[in-house]
């Protein structure tokens, strides 16, 4: 619940003198994006595409990161009403009488329908006589043109087709625009954004391919998408779907309506080793409003006779489908893509690669030593190679992309961790604890469970009140293994034991199957750690990697959303999460690191035990005409080293209405709209308190903030995403500015909790008039003006304390 409060400041209002009413206007609506189609171009080529989402009125750019891409509008289609709707009636009805009198079509004139009469205002007979006499008389001298007719189509076409309510809101409206891309633009995958006046959209993944692409043309995607009705009516047409041919190798774009399915026909010969590979939950990892959260495709594969050759609906526990096929026989195929369950939207957007392309199935070991070089297995289709040396001598621990290149295709990417501590490989399994293979503590043992019902046992020597951590990584690594762990001592007392263990940071993850144990050794003596597959399943491709070791406290970091928009001279907020490992609990500086000109931000602190802050970025004084990439980077010192990592940007996803996940982005854009300002809110006001406010639990505590003593006006501040039980009480006057009371519920916080309060500014509008004697006892409630956004005040750190 967001506690508003209004109050009458000196000086704040002469703000609004550099605050243009149109520049200032802060989008209370979400200004999102929900699909791009086709979600990707070939090298070297220029299409057409279809941007969808909301509020996207005013686009100035489409930026796409990583070069070698550049984009124009070329329409933009969204739902009519409202003012812009009567105005295309009124057009009309004038077009239509202008038409009538000059062609002297007076029966058409005597139907015609003016705006008035639109309006349900009814007339006699004298009265339209009246009417339409003036009408004869406006366009006695007239003339009809090509261009009269033209215009008077084009108007009746878009109130046809655009005054129908739209399925999916989020995805109403459609930006049409050329995408053209670089002969040499690196393949892979980028990220799309819309720009408009109002600021920068959340990312979309883009693809940059290097096969011949097909897909239906976006115009007709288009007309699908303008009439939720002619849609609807369009995917349960019984007329079968026309099969597109195309020619390998090849990348096959599409959308899934409800109950359709997409076919398309290929030649072969035989002993192609074909790879036919969906992306689907890729492209976009999570639908908020579906169950279970995305595209579920399936796949499959028929020769000329029409006889079912493949079939998948997942490639391992990754949603997205892949067939590999070896052909038997030269002839036509037919590759068949639909939903699972027949579902489909507009947002069901996918992309099929179908050719002999690399593809790597797994890898081994999954990681290696930083500082080393590691000679890596591969196992795939139609590879190059089976082994890759990987140079990690200046790689920092962390996890990196590997893949391979056959006659200038690039394969699919597998993660590849490098790690600082010592590491060795498992031995062949011969079962049970008399064949433990013995480690020295602290280890990484790079493994498999090379067959189904297998496991590996490891034994090392501990002393009582050891803290030992057992983590696997091998989910996180794209391995099917779905693990489990068990520590026991030298009789088999079972210390600890773990199955899954949920990490934030892995955001692509639905099933986090990778196991995390921890425990404090009992007694002297040997131990035993058991790993294998709780599902019993087990081969060649079930790698892991086994951390046994002291806990070795550490953190990643999140900034959230990857898009910000902000006004010149003012600050705009974002959240980063700490995402602690091993017990950390130490605070993180989060700091701003090689800022371009004019962006600031103070230095911020993530409180000790604390998984989040808000932070407020102050943005230059002079707009921006491009997105500016930030980065941010975290520090902390842990046994009195100093630890630094960079702050991943990321979106906060909702998946099938319940779980959220923190999905990485490519980068961190900022846009800085509006006019030249001397000055902001968050540099007009200053806080005179001692920092952090002490807020008792259940008690109250003040703010006092200063502000210029000039002109006098209204503001309403409220608190954004202030943790729940903190509330503005009341704002007063005072001598240097304002008090701005804080209450808490002791119920929802506890003493010790820290953090930073965010503070947005609006100007108030006058307060209603007083209830008229004459009104309803119920009137119908008007809708609330928030008032201009002024921006947000400086961050106000805080810390709860006993009362």
């Amino acid at each position: 619940m967001r506690k508003i409060q209004w109050l009458a400041i000196p000086g704040l209002v002469a703000l609004l003198a550099f605050v243009p009413a149109g520049q200032a206007q802060q989008r209370s609506r979400s200004f999102s994006i929900g699909y791009v189609y086709p979600a990707g171009a070939q090298q070297g080529t220029t299409s057409e595409h279809v941007i969808a989402g909301q509020f996207l009125s005013g686009i100035t750019n489409i930026h796409v990161t990583g070069g070698g891409v550049t984009a124009t509008l070329a329409d933009f289609i969204h739902p009519i009403q409202g003012k812009e709707l009567n105005e295309l009636r009124i057009l009309v009805d004038e077009l239509t009488a202008k038409k009538a009198v000059v062609r002297k079509d007076f029966k058409a004139l005597e139907n015609f329908r003016s705006f008035k009469n639109a309006k349900s205002i009814k007339k006699d007979s004298a009265e339209e006589d009246k009417e339409i006499e003036a009408l004869k008389k406006k366009y006695a001298d007239a003339t009809w043109t090509a261009e009269d007719e033209k215009q008077l189509n084009e108007a009746r076409r878009r109130i046809s087709g655009g005054v129908r309510r739209p399925a999916n809101p989020a995805i109403c409206e459609l930006a049409v625009c050329n995408i053209t891309v670089a002969p040499d633009a690196e393949p892979g995958q980028r990220e799309l954004r819309l720009v408009t006046a109002g600021g920068i959209s959340n990312p979309l993944v883009f693809h940059v391919g290097q096969m011949q692409e097909f897909s239906e043309p976006a115009s007709k995607s288009i007309a699908q998408q303008v009439s939720a009705v002619a849609r609807i009516a369009s995917a349960r047409n019984t007329k079968p779907k026309t099969v597109m041919s195309v020619t390998l190798p090849a990348v096959v774009n599409g959308q899934i309506l409800p109950g359709e399915v997409d076919r398309f026909r290929f030649n072969a010969t035989k002993g192609q080793k074909l790879v036919i590979a969906v992306n689907a939950q890729q492209l976009i990892p999570y639908i908020s409003d579906a169950v279970p959260g995305w595209f579920q495709a399936t796949l499959s594969l028929y020769d000329s006779q029409g006889k079912e050759m493949a079939y998948t609906d997942d490639f391992r526990f990754n949603p997205d489908p892949v067939i590999y096929y070896e052909v038997p026989a030269d002839g036509e195929y037919v590759v068949e893509i639909k939903d699972s369950i027949f579902r489909g939207r507009e947002d069901f957007v996918y992309r099929i690669t179908i050719g002999e392309t690399p593809f790597i199935t797994s890898i081994f070991p999954l990681g290696g030593p930083a500082g080393e070089k590691t000679t890596v297995q591969l196992k795939g289709w139609n590879l190059p190679v089976t082994s890759l040396t990987l140079d990690d001598s200046h790689k920092t621990p962390g996890i990196y992309p590997l893949s391979v290149r056959k006659d200038n295709h690039v394969s699919n990417f597998m993660p590849f961790a490098v790690n600082t501590l010592p590491e060795c490989l498992a031995e062949k399994s011969r079962g049970g604890k008399s064949h433990a293979q013995r480690v020295t503590l602290p280890i990484i043992i790079n493994g498999r469970i090379a067959k189904s019902d297998d496991s590996n046992v490891f034994c090392f020597d501990g002393k009582a009140g050891q803290e030992i951590v057992a983590e696997v990584m091998a989910r996180r690594l794209n391995s099917p293994l779905d693990s489990v762990l068990k520590l026991t001592d030298a009789t088999g007392n079972q210390i600890a034991f773990n199955d899954d263990n949920t990490d934030r940071g892995a955001g692509l993850t639905t099933h986090h199957a990778d196991s995390y144990l921890t425990a404090t050794l009992p007694k002297d003596g040997t131990y035993l750690l058991y790993i294998s597959d709780t599902q019993h399943k087990g081969g060649p491709e079930y790698g892991y990697r086994l951390r046994i070791s002291a806990p070795q406290p550490d953190f990643a970091l999140r900034v959230v959303p990857s898009s910000l928009n902000a006004r010149t001279g003012n600050s705009v907020s974002a959240t980063v999460y700490a995402l602690r490992k091993d017990g950390f609990s130490e605070p993180v500086s989060i700091l701003l690191k090689d800022a371009p000109p004019g962006f600031k931000l103070d230095k911020v602190l993530i409180p000790a035990n604390t998984n989040q802050v808000k932070i407020a970025l102050t943005t230059p004084l002079a707009p921006q005409d491009e997105p500016a990439t930030l980065k941010l980077e975290g520090r902390a010192t842990v046994n009195g080293s100093e630890i630094v990592h960079a702050a991943v940007p990321a979106q906060d996803m909702m998946q099938a209405f319940e779980y959220r996940h923190l999905v990485p982005s490519q980068a961190l854009e900022v846009t800085v709209r509006g006019a030249f300002m001397p000055k902001g809110i968050g540099t007009v006001v200053k806080i005179l308190s001692d920092l952090p406010i002490k807020i008792p639990a259940g008690g109250t505590a003040k703010v006092r903030l200063a502000a210029p003593p000039k002109a006098a006006g209204k503001v309403r501040l409220e608190l954004a995403e202030a943790p729940a039980g903190i509330v503005i009480k009341s704002v007063s006057p005072s001598d240097d500015g304002m008090d701005v009371e804080l209450g808490s519920d002791a119920a929802k916080l506890k003493p010790g909790q820290k953090g930073n309060l965010i503070v947005d500014a609006y100007s108030a509008p006058p307060p209603p008039p007083p209830p008229s004697k004459k009104s309803k006892v119920n009137p119908k409630p008007k809708p609330v003006f928030k008032g201009r956004p002024l921006g947000i005040l400086p961050l106000i750190p805080f810390e709860v304390v006993a009362p």
